[in-house]
């Protein structure tokens, strides 16, 4: 029944190929997926789901209901692309200068609406099923908003469930990890305020950059001798602005911090000891020190029922031979907002370990369109289990707790 399933799938999978292609050639950056936005609507409409547009700006839930079950599962993919100007000579490459989908989310959108189409058409569940297309993954993050403009007030689920694809792994195979999965993710902002002067009379001055030399240097002990040693955390200064001329000391310099961790309590630590170090090396310099935290992403944490739920539904679709133990993974996605209101589960598709495989964020990247058809018939094997009636449910494909 897997077989056929996946087969029917492949069948007709190449027009929502064609449509994923489409999609990286028109991307869109976060909170202005206007006509990304559209297309999902349009396509839903047509195939009998409720819609509803305007989420967090540009957020869609298509929802779809069967039969008397009291059940409700929510299913999401993200839609925006990311500023980077595209590699290569693809046909169907980015057509807008500096922005490309390099995170695959054109993929993870297509493979949903290739499963929004079986499941409306040829499937049989009993329940409530929404799909939610996420704004804003990259940036600024559209979760969150989604959530307070009432995605589970409006669109209550038992469960939900996403799924990422990830370079380096073989195609098609998918991971699972219960608990912590991915980092937490927050945003720093250092400003310091010196005294400016010429740089032959340093004496007179307060120089900043070298103030900011001597905390990007003591930021990196926080790591080292702060945080237990069998514990993950990145403490990453990708932003160090100050001068334009090199017989000039400026009055300001700018930090830019990415820190991440995979518990709470090591992100609660990187935060007090950025500020105290910080505040600590400015004075030390003479000068003084602005720190602007932002707490962004939390840490993703797949529930182990659920997590367990979706293993059983890849291996009967897969087997088990692709279906591995994903690794916790320092990468951060705004999913973690939504498992925070809601259980459910994250899962890897693997986009190819070949030699031409790329790593998501990269120029050169693509999106592998042999998994549009694979996670396709598995969101819909997903759907069909997970709103099973009950005289349906089996030992081998359990249904979680919630």
């Amino acid at each position: 029944m897997s077989a056929d399933l996946l087969q029917s799938i492949k069948a007709g999978v190449d027009e929502f190929v064609a449509l994923r292609r489409d999609l990286h050639r028109h991307p869109e950056l976060g909170l202005a997926e206007h006509r990304t936005a559209a297309i999902i609507a349009r396509c839903l409409r047509e195939w009998g789901y409720e819609v509803c547009e305007g989420l967090a700006g540009t957020g869609v839930v298509g929802t779809l209901r069967r039969g008397s079950g009291a059940r409700r599962l929510g299913l999401r993919a993200d839609m925006d692309a990311l500023p980077i100007q595209e590699a290569g000579n693809r046909s169907w490459g980015s057509v807008h200068d500096g922005v490309m989908h390099a995170c695959g989310h054109d993929g993870h959108t297509a493979m949903l609406l290739c499963a929004a189409r079986h499941l409306a058409t040829d499937a049989k569940f009993d329940g409530t099923l929404h799909l939610i297309f996420q704004p804003a993954e990259e940036h600024p993050g559209g979760a969150r908003p989604m959530i307070e403009q009432g995605l589970f007030r409006r669109f209550p689920c038992d469960a939900v469930f996403a799924m990422h694809n990830m370079p380096g792994v073989a195609q098609g195979r998918l991971l699972f990890h219960a608990g912590p999965a991915l980092a937490s993710s927050d945003d720093v902002t250092i400003t310091l305020e010196g005294k400016g002067g010429h740089g032959a009379i340093p004496q007179q001055a307060a120089d900043p950059i070298v103030a900011a030399a001597g905390i990007v240097l003591a930021l990196q002990t926080i790591v080292s001798r702060n945080v237990d040693p069998q514990q993950a955390a990145i403490v990453t200064v990708g932003v160090l602005q100050a001068g334009q001329a090199n017989n000039v000391i400026p009055a300001t310099a700018r930090l830019e911090l990415s820190v991440r961790a995979l518990h709470p309590e090591v992100r609660a630590l990187l935060q007090q000891r950025i500020q105290e170090i910080v505040t600590a090396q400015a004075q030390s310099y003479g000068v003084h020190a602005q720190v602007a935290y932002r707490q962004d992403i939390p840490v993703l944490v797949n529930s182990v029922a659920e997590t367990e739920f979706a293993r059983a539904v890849g291996i009967e679709l897969l087997g088990e031979a692709a279906c591995g133990q994903g690794q916790q993974l320092l990468g951060s996605d705004d999913f973690a907002v939504m498992l925070a209101h809601c259980p459910g589960s994250y899962i890897l598709i693997g986009n190819g370990d070949g030699a031409g495989s790329c790593m998501v964020h990269n120029p050169g990247y693509d999106f592998n369109d042999d998994n549009v058809a694979v996670g396709a018939a598995y969101w819909v094997r997903l759907t069909e289990r997970f709103l099973a009636s009950p005289c349906q449910h089996s030992t081998s494909t359990p249904c979680p707790s919630t």
